[in-house]
């Protein structure tokens, strides 16, 4: 497995982001923006290859994301329903995700096998959300997810904070 920390942290509706191994090498660059349909937020390999990105789909009658990896629309991330848990669905890749949102507590399956986890821990730095991911090929469609899922955490309720995203950073153990 390979493991991503995700620090906790609200940011405003521009992120530029680092993303890193558990070795402290930095392996991607995140940037873009939400709120409005047709926003994208981007992931490049640091040789300035795009990698992955997220596009705003919808924002009426349910927002939805479409997830494109290496230029190609791998799918499409909308929520199927709320109680008692969160359930969300990629159709086009077979993976359901689920979880307790509030607590930033998911799991990606594709039918029983694990594609990644993904929990919170306090580390010396700081709180982290903590990814592991099963197959590192899988991790840029699995660090676009977390986005997402932390975007709706943090756009449910209209009195939240207007537009947020992720920031991934590298924390030492």
């Amino acid at each position: 497995m390979t493991e991503f920390f995700i620090q906790e942290k609200q940011l405003s509706s521009m992120t530029r982001t680092i993303v890193k191994d558990s070795k402290g090498v930095p392996l991607y660059l995140m940037v873009g923006h939400w709120g409005r349909k047709g926003n994208v937020l981007s992931l490049y390999a640091m040789d300035g290859q795009i990698v992955a990105y997220i596009k705003q789909a919808s924002v009426i009658f349910g927002r939805k994301f479409e997830i494109y990896y290496e230029q190609t629309k791998v799918g499409v991330l909308h929520k199927i329903f709320h109680w008692p848990g969160d359930f969300y669905y990629i159709q086009q890749l077979h993976w359901a995700v689920y979880g307790d949102i509030y607590n930033h507590k998911y799991k990606i399956n594709h039918f029983n096998q694990s594609i990644m986890t993904m929990d919170k821990a306090t580390l010396l730095t700081g709180d982290y959300y903590v990814l592991d991911v099963t197959d590192p090929a899988d991790a840029p469609i699995c660090i676009c997810v977390a986005a997402i899922m932390d975007y709706w955490l943090y756009n449910r309720n209209k009195n939240k904070e207007p537009e947020t995203a992720l920031e991934v950073t590298f924390s030492q153990n």
